[in-house]
């Protein structure tokens, strides 16, 4: 009797550790790329960028086409990812730094707007996704670029126990060679790569945590300006791109800057293959430590490719524009969720989603209760997740400034097929049928003119509501100033890119003796 007493017992034990097992929650990480363009990927149609790691993410998950930041620049948008609220909504409509009102007439930019404030650090009072998720159970880890405020606003401070490299600038101020000019983070060997030195960091944060449950926001610095590599990839990617057969010309005249129309920029290369290295860091450590099937991944960027403005690194052809631009090229992104035991295994979606959806789909697949009075802007994508449908809703950008790139201040609104820009300048707008012209090459407001009312009123009634700021014209514009600007541009800028993009492709070019850094010089 007594063996069968025995064998009993430790049949409850074993079906009491299966169902702790199949109640553990899953752990999380989410991968933020700063400046990524959505076609940046091999994965999304890049021929010229390599990035082996994320594509096997996009693989092995769902890739959402039509995947949009909530911004066409990065603070904006890095603050609706962590809030789950539109820019208009929580304030932050410009990049933390930039700007605003008569201070902007200091950059000599002659425009007809004196752009609008806006808030200058993540609200305290918004529970954000790390909070909710440390509230249930998960230890929470972000490591890289933050730019939602100074301190007293780190990700300390909004739920993060654990805060490498976060504080309130935009860009890797030492670049991406140590030493790394960051009070955060401590600097590695002289040469030592900042990308490489974050997933390192997340692997670590990852490997004491293996036995709780996490939440690791890897945040990179990467591909934000400034741009830079290493002699050896530069090599590698002037000479596939001579392979592939250089362009005359680079660039073309955009609205108020040329704007990159190729794919062959070396430097810019190399940093994306980096980047994509140190994600393969991180992916295999969930495997080796065996918690890459209960590991839910997120990848995504903050906005646009930068295609003008900066360092004019990248292409989105064929969607127009890019990062600071009112086009799909400023928001479109690469946006993948991969769900382990949902088996997406590559599959797609074509409904429009956006970067406010992402902090009530990941607590609903950690079976957490929903928040809706905090992610107000977003919709759980769990249905998509598993083939299913989800209702047709508007999405809305509100930039009310003049971006570093050229784009322009306006406000957008996106429902099904349909989007519409309203320009602050002069209140005109554009209609564009995104099935149909995915360039955003083809206006029809003045042909859908019922369309585009209806829009307009449901686009500009919703800002009212959310008491969005917008710009005021500026009394001291001066369009001869502003007329002799643009002549500048065309004349001297544009020429001037074409001449450095030829030099970066010529043989024997570097940047300067120690390539950034990178190497030692005896």
């Amino acid at each position: 009797m007594s063996q069968y007493l025995t064998a009993f017992f430790l049949l409850c034990i074993l079906c009491i550790g299966c169902e702790q097992k199949a109640a553990r929650k899953p752990n999380i990480l989410f991968i933020l790329v700063d400046d990524l363009g959505h076609k940046d990927l091999s994965a999304t149609g890049s021929n010229f960028y390599e990035t082996p790691n994320i594509d096997k993410i996009a693989a092995g998950g769902m890739m959402f086409t039509q995947g949009y930041a909530a911004s066409r620049v990065c603070s904006p948008s890095r603050a609706s990812i962590i809030s789950g609220r539109f820019t208009a909504r929580h304030g932050i409509t410009d990049w933390i730094g930039a700007k605003y009102g008569e201070d902007w007439r200091s950059l000599n930019r002659f425009d007809k707007l004196l752009p609008a404030d806006y808030t200058h650090y993540l609200p305290h009072e918004y529970v954000t996704l790390p909070e909710t998720l440390k509230e249930n159970g998960y230890k929470t880890f972000f490591a890289g670029k933050w730019h939602l405020g100074d301190r007293g606003s780190y990700p300390e401070n909004h739920g993060f126990d654990i805060n490498v490299a976060g504080w309130d600038k935009g860009s890797p101020m030492g670049g991406y060679f140590s030493p790394y000019e960051n009070p955060k983070i401590s600097d590695g060997p002289k040469g030592e790569n900042l990308s490489i030195r974050m997933a390192q960091e997340t692997a670590s944060f990852i490997e004491s945590h293996k036995d709780s449950t996490f939440f690791a926001f890897l945040s990179f610095y990467a591909v934000h300006g400034p741009i830079q590599t290493n002699e050896e990839k530069w090599t590698k990617y002037r000479t596939k791109a001579e392979q592939m057969g250089l362009a005359e010309n680079g660039f073309e005249m955009e609205s108020v800057l040329p704007i990159r129309v190729t794919q062959d920029n070396p430097v810019y290369a190399g940093l994306v293959e980096t980047m994509d290295e140190a994600v393969g860091i991180v992916l295999d450590k969930l495997k080796t430590l065996g918690l890459d099937e209960n590991t839910i991944i997120v990848f995504t960027s903050d906005n646009g490719g930068v295609s003008s403005g900066d360092n004019f690194s990248t292409s989105n052809l064929p969607l127009r524009g890019g990062k600071g631009y009112q086009w799909e090229g400023g928001t479109r992104e690469p946006f993948f969720i991969k769900v382990p035991w949902l088996n997406s295994n590559g599959a797609k979606s074509n409904v429009p989603v956006i970067n406010t959806d992402f902090y009530p789909t990941l607590l609903e697949l950690a079976k957490i209760p929903l928040k809706p009075s905090e992610h107000i802007d977003g919709v759980s994508l769990v249905p998509l997740l598993e083939g299913k449908s989800i209702a047709e809703r508007p999405l809305y950008w509100h930039y009310p400034h003049y971006g570093n790139q050229g784009g322009e201040p306006s406000s957008v609104i996106r429902l099904g097929n349909w989007k519409l820009i309203h320009y602050w300048e002069d209140g005109r707008e554009e209609l564009y049928n995104l099935k149909n012209d995915e360039a955003e090459r083809n206006n029809v407001a003045s042909q859908e003119i019922e369309t585009k009312e209806k829009l307009s009123k449901q686009l500009l009634g919703w800002l009212k509501e959310v008491n969005a700021k917008i710009p005021v014209p500026d009394p001291e514009y001066d369009p001869v100033k502003a007329l002799q600007r643009h002549e500048d541009i065309v004349n001297n800028l544009w020429p001037r890119l074409e001449q450095q993009r030829k030099d970066m492709l010529t043989p024997g070019w570097s940047p300067n003796a120690d390539w950034w850094g990178s190497k030692t010089i005896d």
